[in-house]
């Protein structure tokens, strides 16, 4: 879907909701490059590892999946806003650290120092809507910055306040096992073992598809990512919008901190950096195009399945990790080509 098909829907109606035959609806979809594509990987590791099959290897997969997926939901939807967030990896660290760190001084809750990191965290969210839109710079410049600066300030401090790189253990605060309950706890069906992350990662997936194709937001988020003068010439908030599709990526990346936390009881300073590419990944594997304006929650889902498979794949195949890298940016550079082809294919039969 384009700004213009947007922007030319009129009153009457969705330009979304019109109908269309089964086939041409299917070819519209930004995500049907990424299915084949998870497909294709799925019955690569099947055939080249044995294990890869097993129930319990799924479970593992979902997991890997779910930590990337979590993120990759607002990012893809930043990216069809238009926009890039380079401090989405590093604000999924420093969450974790402001929880941790002021639960610990304060001897305090740990829901004290969760509640104050999510206000932190969705006020650096707003921080990079409000300077995207009050300077006009590009995106990526930003975020650099508030990526740069995050950086510094979660070794500065915590290397300040708790005198290593790493915070101190709070596992045995009042309130961790239930934080540790919502954020980090599993459970066992037969021999799958399944983190909670995944109910969050589909939850997120859920919201999000329904935001974009079932409310007037959706259409905001379209058009200012694709046309966004465009956009303000009918009315549509674009400040605000991008602002708040900022803030999105701050709440997933609290949930991220909160379980990173929660998991380990401490956290290292120097944790998440080089994280926001793989959201990126999954959200073009999934089908956002690079200069906004198209693709879909459902899409990032499964590119961040497809991230999963590919890493545990290697894995369980008993490949020499080093190649992973190069697997993944293969895999990239395929599903961009798919993705672009598919693209071309829907709109010759629009």
């Amino acid at each position: 879907m384009s700004t213009a098909d947007v922007l030319s829907s009129g009153p009457s109606g969705d330009e979304r909701l019109a109908p269309r035959s089964g086939l041409r609806r299917l070819l519209g979809r930004p995500e049907l490059g990424s299915v084949v594509g998870a497909l294709a990987v799925f019955v690569f590791f099947s055939l080249v590892a044995d294990s890869f099959l097993r129930a319990s290897s799924m479970g593992t997969v979902l997991y890997a999946s779910s930590t990337i997926g979590i993120m990759a939901v607002p990012v893809a939807l930043l990216m069809i806003g238009g926009e890039f967030d380079l401090s989405a990896g590093v604000m999924v660290t420093s969450s974790a650290l402001i929880s941790s760190m002021l639960s610990f001084q304060m001897t305090a809750n740990t829901w004290v120092g969760v509640g104050v990191s999510l206000l932190v965290t969705l006020a650096l969210g707003a921080f990079n809507g409000i300077m995207l839109v009050r300077t006009k710079l590009p995106s990526f410049i930003i975020t650099l910055g508030t990526f740069l600066m995050l950086t510094g300030l979660n070794l500065g401090l915590t290397k300040l306040i708790s005198g290593t790189v790493a915070t101190k253990s709070i596992s045995d605060m009042e309130g961790f096992p239930t934080c540790r309950d919502l954020f980090a706890s599993h459970w066992t069906v037969g021999s799958v073992d399944l983190q909670v992350t995944i109910l969050w990662w589909l939850g997120l997936v859920a919201v999000a598809t329904w935001v974009l194709l079932r409310t007037r937001v959706g259409n905001w988020i379209f058009a200012a990512g694709g046309n966004a003068d465009a956009a303000r010439a009918v009315g549509v908030p674009v400040a605000r919008t991008k602002v708040g599709l900022y803030m999105a990526v701050a709440f997933a990346a609290w949930i991220s901190g909160q379980h990173l936390l929660f998991s380990f009881d401490v956290v290292q300073s120097g944790e998440g950096v080089g994280n926001e590419f793989l959201y990126i990944i999954a959200a073009v594997i999934g089908g956002c195009l690079m200069t906004g304006g198209y693709g879909s929650a459902i899409g990032s889902a499964v590119g961040a399945f497809i991230f999963g498979m590919a890493s545990k794949g290697i894995v369980y195949a008993q490949w020499n990790p080093d190649w992973f890298q190069f697997f993944l940016g293969a895999m990239l550079l395929l599903a961009a080509l798919l993705n672009a082809w598919v693209r071309r294919r829907a709109e010759a039969n629009a």
